[in-house]
C-alpha cells in the first residue's frame, strides 16, 4: 500500500478522493451512488472517498466514524446532507465555530473557524460499520492530518471507534499511553500531552440524537469543555 507523503491538506484531500484501497467500500459506495435514494433521485451522487473539511489552523479536530451513504457519499463533504450533520453543524454554529447552522451541499457557503472535521474511514461502509481492516487502511490519512494540523489543541472523538482510533493515532505519533488505555465515555477527557487533549462524545447519529441519548445541551457542554481545555 502506498503511504501518504504530502505537504498540504489540499494535497491530502486529492489523495483521499483518488483512494481505491478497500474493494468492499468502493463497490458499496458506487452501488449506492447508482441506485440512489428516491428523495435524492435528481442528485449526481459523489460516490468517492470523502476528505476532511475545515480550518487548516484549527484548534479543534473532530473525528467521526465514516461518511453516510446518502449524506457525505452523496454530497462529497463530511457530515453534509444528513441528520447527523444537521445536529453537528447547528452545535458548531452555536459555539461560533461555523458561520451557519446548516450543511446541505458542498457549495452552500459553510465555513468553519478553528475547527476541522474528518473520520476514521473515508468511504461510506455497509450498515455504517467499517471493518477494523478498513479503518486501518485509512490510518495514515489520520497520521497526515495529525502532522498538518499543527495548531490542534483538542481532538473530539465521536463514538468509541473514533476514540480508539485516536488513541492508536496518538500512539503511532509518539504519545505514550497508560495501561489500561483510557476508556471511552460521553464527556470523557484524557490529556495526550501538555498541549493536546482528547475528549469523547456519543456520536451525533440519529440513533443517539433521536432517542435522547445525546441532546443538544449535552453536546454543547462537550464543546464548551473542549474550549476550556484549549484555553488552559
Amino acid at each position: 500500500m502506498a503511504r501518504v507523503t504530502v505537504k498540504t491538506l489540499r494535497q491530502l484531500h486529492e489523495q483521499v478522493i483518488a483512494c481505491d484501497r478497500c474493494d468492499r467500500l468502493r463497490t458499496y459506495c458506487g452501488e449506492v451512488a447508482r441506485a440512489k435514494r428516491r428523495a435524492f433521485a435528481e442528485w449526481d451522487y459523489w460516490g468517492k472517498p470523502v476528505p476532511g473539511f475545515g480550518d487548516p489552523n484549527a484548534w479543534l479536530w473532530i473525528i467521526g466514524l465514516a461518511p453516510a451513504a446518502h449524506g457525505a457519499n452523496r454530497t462529497g463533504r463530511i457530515f453534509t446532507g444528513d441528520r447527523s450533520g444537521d445536529f453537528l453543524f447547528a452545535a458548531l454554529h452555536r459555539s461560533d465555530l461555523a458561520n451557519q447552522p446548516t450543511s446541505v451541499r458542498a457549495d452552500d457557503g459553510l465555513k468553519l473557524t478553528g475547527c476541522y472535521i474528518s473520520a476514521t474511514a473515508r468511504c461510506a461502509p455497509p450498515a455504517n460499520k467499517p471493518t477494523p481492516g478498513e479503518v486501518g487502511a485509512c490510518a495514515d490519512y489520520l497520521d497526515t492530518e495529525w502532522r498538518l494540523l499543527k495548531r490542534k489543541r483538542v481532538i473530539l472523538a465521536l463514538g468509541k471507534i473514533a476514540w480508539d482510533a485516536t488513541l492508536a493515532l496518538a500512539s503511532r505519533n509518539g504519545i505514550g499511553l497508560p495501561r489500561p488505555r483510557p476508556i471511552f465515555g460521553h464527556g470523557a477527557t484524557f490529556r495526550l500531552s501538555p498541549h493536546l487533549a482528547l475528549v469523547g462524545s456519543y456520536h451525533v447519529s440519529q440513533q443517539n440524537t433521536f432517542t435522547g441519548k445525546l441532546t443538544h445541551q449535552m453536546f454543547d457542554q462537550v464543546l464548551n469543555g473542549a474550549k476550556a481545555l484549549a484555553g488552559d
